[in-house]
């Protein structure tokens, strides 16, 4: 039996007599899908297990193992992806009679739809090419530089990120630095790019808790070690730093509120911070499964997490098609300069106001579910609800930036002729101004 010291328990037993389907934390229900959507990977870990036996741990732990690889790359799919969505968003904008330049108050070097899409598709090269060296390296026994490949992934990002030359759009960069600077120290008036990318951060939440939970392994050598299906490890799936990271979203969301009234006083803003206040116990309350008594959770906390699901849902349904978005002249985005197909399908029909408001309330109420840690449990469901949430928020954009730019077009419409100063007024009033 392999014996090495990356693939043992804390307890010094080895690792694979403890992956069976007895293993807490695994429901039957996980156990029946993954074999379906992952045959063929089966395949490869028994061609694996019989050429390299000497050396490789059971197919049990294989399989797992490439269950997790397979949401790694899943998950990071999803973020690949909200970037090409936000290319599409980018292309119907230019398109669309709406200037988005002026919307979000940016310069004439700002990236085009088209350069979006061009990192888009790097990242798409990049991501699953990671992860395929990750398993490779894994599968021939070189564990040290498999685990070397998501760090290796992770600075090269964030040097990218912050690389202080001018190549590689470095005005862009400059920019989404320092709205998310903004957005995490609030201590300005609150601009409409900083809550517009502070509410796409409330849908990547949970992307805050895998990037926690994947710094922590580096950080703790636990990258392709058995700790990383140990639910109850310092960086398992039990860990309290999950709920802490999952919330943050939603904290900055609730304290520019809180800004904007210090600025506006205007009472709906102190509505809108209630608002995202009602993620708090939805996040906490799912947390508190694993560290209180299962009949406790039975019938005082598992009640009350219901409870505020529902609140949660409702509430931020009600706000995104009563405030976010304007009704009144509800898909005028797609009004196209030059009409296309795609605009005659799209503006002015009803069945988009239908579509919209019914998939966003159902969106909505799936959603808790991955802000929920105890129902977390199910993979390929979590995979799910994320690319959903990914989609409700993408059709989101456009109605909200729509509805920021009708309330542009309503505040430059010019003075009643009674408010206008005739010619003896302004001379007579011209000694008052000051240069």
């Amino acid at each position: 039996m392999f014996e090495s010291h990356h693939l043992r328990k804390p307890t010094g037993k080895s690792a694979f007599s403890g992956l069976g389907a007895g293993e807490p934390g695994n429901s039957g229900q996980e156990s029946y899908v993954f074999p379906m959507v992952l045959g063929d990977m089966k395949g490869t870990t028994n061609s694996l297990t019989h050429t390299a036996a000497a050396m490789m741990p059971s197919p049990i732990f294989i399989w797992r193992f490439q269950v997790t690889l397979f949401l790694v790359w899943g998950f990071s799919c999803c973020k690949t992806m909200m970037v090409w969505l936000w290319g599409v968003c980018l292309w119907v904008f230019s398109q669309s009679t709406i200037s988005y330049v002026k919307i979000f108050d940016i310069d004439q070097n700002h990236l085009t739809h088209r350069e979006i899409w061009k990192c888009s598709t790097w990242l798409t090269i990049i991501v699953p090419t990671s992860m395929t060296a990750y398993l490779y390296l894994y599968s021939h026994g070189e564990v040290s530089l498999a685990a070397s490949q998501p760090v290796i992934l992770y600075i090269a990002f964030a040097l990218v990120l912050v690389f202080p030359f001018d190549i590689f759009y470095l005005s862009s960069r400059y920019f989404f630095l320092k709205t998310l600077w903004r957005i995490a120290f609030p201590l300005q008036p609150i601009s409409f790019p900083d809550f517009f990318l502070a509410d796409i951060l409330t849908s990547m939440a949970k992307v805050f808790s895998d990037l926690e939970r994947s710094v922590c392994r580096m950080l703790h050598n636990q990258v392709a070690t058995i700790a990383w299906f140990e639910a109850d490890s310092i960086c398992g799936s039990h860990s309290v730093a999950i709920p802490l990271m999952l919330v943050i979203p939603y904290i900055w969301r609730l304290m520019q509120c809180l800004r904007q009234y210090k600025d506006t006083k205007e009472k709906t803003t102190l509505f809108n911070a209630l608002k995202y206040s009602t993620a708090v116990p939805v996040i906490f309350l799912s947390a508190l499964k694993y560290h209180v008594l299962p009949d406790r959770w039975t019938y005082v906390y598992h009640p009350l997490w219901l409870i505020s699901s529902f609140v949660n849902s409702l509430y931020s349904f009600y706000w995104d098609v009563t405030r976010d978005w304007d009704l009144s002249v509800f898909t005028r985005i797609f009004k196209f300069n030059k009409p296309t197909w795609w605009s005659d399908l799209l503006y002015g029909q009803k069945w988009v106001y239908y579509w919209v408001i019914g998939s966003n309330l159902i969106l909505r109420c799936t959603w808790t579910y991955k802000l929920s840690a105890h129902l977390r449990h199910n993979y390929l469901t979590v995979f799910t609800i994320t690319a959903l949430e990914m989609l409700r928020r993408f059709q989101w954009i456009f109605f909200r930036v729509e509805n920021e730019w009708n309330k542009i077009s309503k505040s430059s419409i010019q003075l009643p002729m009674t408010d206008i100063p005739n010619e003896d007024e302004k001379l007579v009033d011209s000694s008052d101004h000051t240069v």
